[in-house]
C-alpha cells in the first residue's frame, strides 16, 4: 500500500491520524445475513460540540456567544438540522447524511471524566473505564476479543498508519498496522501529552511549546501558508488531505471482502484555546477537514456502506463561554456523531440541558446529560452483536446500571 501525500511533521501537529483494525468478524451478526463493519474516529483535543451543533432555539444561545454563535442567518448560515439545532455550515457532507437518514447527531453528552485533562480525559474516553489509568487495554479491543473470530486476513499481523498505538485498541485482539516511513518516530501525541503536562505543572511552559510547536500558531505560521499574526484562515490543505486520505484508506480496507470488520483512527489538533474560528477560523477548517474525511469513508466503502456505522468522539468538551482569547477552553459536555447506512439517522438526539447561566456545568461548561457509554454500548451490541453482560463486564467494567442506547441502528 502506498499513500500519495506524506504529511509532514507541522501538517501532523494538527491532523494526526492512527488507524488499526482487526481481522475478526462479528460471527453472530453474520449468522443474521449481515456484515456488519464500524469504524471509531477519536478527536483528540476536546471537540467544541456547541459549535458543531448550535442550539439556535435555545432562547439563551444568542447571549451565551454573541457574535461567535452559529445562526440561520448568519454569514456563513449553519445548516438546519431540526427546530432547534444547526450544524456548522463547514459540514455540507455530514448535513446531506443526515437529511438522507443516516447520520446522528448526540448532544450534550461525555465520559464520566469531570476533570479537564487530556491525558486523564482521553485515558477514560479509549480505557472505557470510569477513571483515568485503571487498565492498559481499550474497550474497542476488548469489544473485539469477546467476538469469535471466524476468519483472520492472510498473513497479516497489523495494519495501523502512525506509530503509536492508541490505547483505546490495545489488548488481546490481533491489530493490524502501519507506518508512514515518512513520518519521524517523535509524535504528535506525545507533544500534547507533554502539553497537557506542562500545563498542570509549568504553564510558561506549556505556552513556550505550544508556540513552538504547532496547533494554534501553527495554523497561522508561514508553512501553512499563512504569516504569524494574520487574521485570515490558514491554509489547512495539508492536513485536509491527510484526514481523507487516512480515513479513505481505512475505509478501503473495511470494505473489502476478506478485509477486517472493524477499525479506528484518530485526529489531533482540536485544542482551541485561541482564536478558535466557529464559522470561518481554524476549527471551521478542521470540521471541513473531517468533513472531507466522511465523505471519503462513504466513498471508499461502496456497497459495504449499507452496513456500515461510524463513531467520531472526543475526551470532552469546550467551555460554552468564549473566552478573553477569542478560544474556549477544557470543558465537558460535547458531541458525538454517529455516520453510516446501517443507521437509524436523521436524528440529534439530547436530553438538552439549556445554555443559561444556572443550567452549566460549574457555570461554565454544557453539562452532560448522556453518558457516552451508553452510546458505545448501543452500537456494539446492536449491530456487531456483542454481548450486554460482556459490554457490563469486560468492554466497559462497573457499568451495568448503564443500559445500552438502543434504537441506533438499522439491525436493532
Amino acid at each position: 500500500m502506498a499513500f500519495i501525500h506524506a504529511p509532514s511533521r507541522r501538517e501532523l501537529m494538527l491532523s494526526a491520524g492512527v488507524l488499526f483494525a482487526w481481522a475478526h468478524w462479528p460471527k453472530l451478526a453474520r449468522a443474521e445475513g449481515r456484515d456488519p463493519r464500524m469504524l471509531t474516529i477519536v478527536l483528540r483535543g476536546a471537540l467544541d460540540g456547541l459549535a458543531v451543533a448550535a442550539p439556535v432555539g435555545d432562547p439563551d444561545w444568542i447571549k451565551l456567544r454573541g457574535d461567535k454563535a452559529l445562526t440561520i442567518d448568519g454569514k456563513p448560515p449553519a445548516l438546519p438540522l431540526d427546530s432547534f439545532f444547526a450544524l456548522n455550515p463547514a459540514m455540507p457532507n455530514l448535513h446531506r447524511l443526515y437529511k438522507a437518514g443516516q447520520a446522528t447527531i448526540v448532544h450534550a453528552a461525555a465520559t464520566p471524566y469531570r476533570e479537564r485533562s487530556h491525558f486523564d480525559g482521553q485515558d477514560v474516553l479509549e480505557s472505557g473505564l470510569d477513571k483515568p489509568g485503571a487498565v492498559h487495554s481499550g474497550w474497542l479491543n476488548r469489544a473485539l476479543a469477546s467476538l469469535k473470530a471466524e476468519h483472520r486476513v492472510g498473513d497479516e499481523k497489523a495494519f495501523a498508519v502512525g506509530p503509536v498505538t492508541p490505547l483505546v485498541v490495545r489488548g488481546s485482539a490481533p491489530v493490524m498496522s502501519w507506518v508512514p516511513p515518512n513520518i519521524k518516530q517523535a509524535t504528535d501525541d506525545t507533544v500534547l501529552r507533554l502539553l497537557d503536562l506542562y500545563n498542570h505543572t509549568d504553564p510558561a511552559m506549556a505556552r513556550a511549546l505550544e508556540g513552538r510547536m504547532g496547533l494554534i500558531s501553527l495554523a497561522r505560521s508561514e508553512a501553512m501558508g499563512g504569516k504569524p499574526g494574520d487574521a485570515k484562515p490558514p491554509n489547512m490543505n495539508g492536513a485536509r488531505a491527510y484526514f481523507t486520505e487516512a480515513a479513505g484508506t481505512a475505509a478501503k480496507y473495511l470494505a473489502r471482502a476478506d478485509g477486517p470488520r472493524v477499525g479506528a483512527l484518530a485526529f489531533n489538533g482540536w485544542d482551541t484555546h485561541n482564536n478558535e474560528g466557529v464559522a470561518s477560523g481554524l476549527l471551521a477548517n478542521l470540521l471541513g477537514a473531517l468533513d472531507g474525511a466522511i465523505a471519503a469513508i462513504e466513498t471508499n466503502m461502496g456497497d459495504a456502506w449499507s452496513q456500515t456505522t461510524v463513531a467520531i468522539v472526543t475526551e470532552f468538551g469546550r467551555t460554552a463561554r468564549i473566552n478573553g482569547t477569542d478560544g474556549t477552553d477544557h470543558g465537558t459536555g460535547t458531541v458525538a456523531l454517529l455516520i453510516g447506512s446501517a443507521l437509524k439517522g436523521g436524528r440529534v438526539i439530547a436530553d438538552w440541558p439549556g445554555v443559561k447561566a444556572t443550567s452549566l456545568y460549574e457555570n461554565r461548561d454544557l453539562k452532560a446529560t448522556t453518558d457516552l457509554r451508553a452510546v458505545l454500548k448501543g452500537l456494539l451490541r446492536d449491530h456487531l452483536r456483542v454481548d450486554e453482560r460482556v459490554l457490563a463486564e469486560t468492554v466497559f467494567p462497573g457499568s451495568a446500571k448503564l443500559k445500552p442506547m438502543g434504537g441506533l441502528v438499522v439491525s436493532a
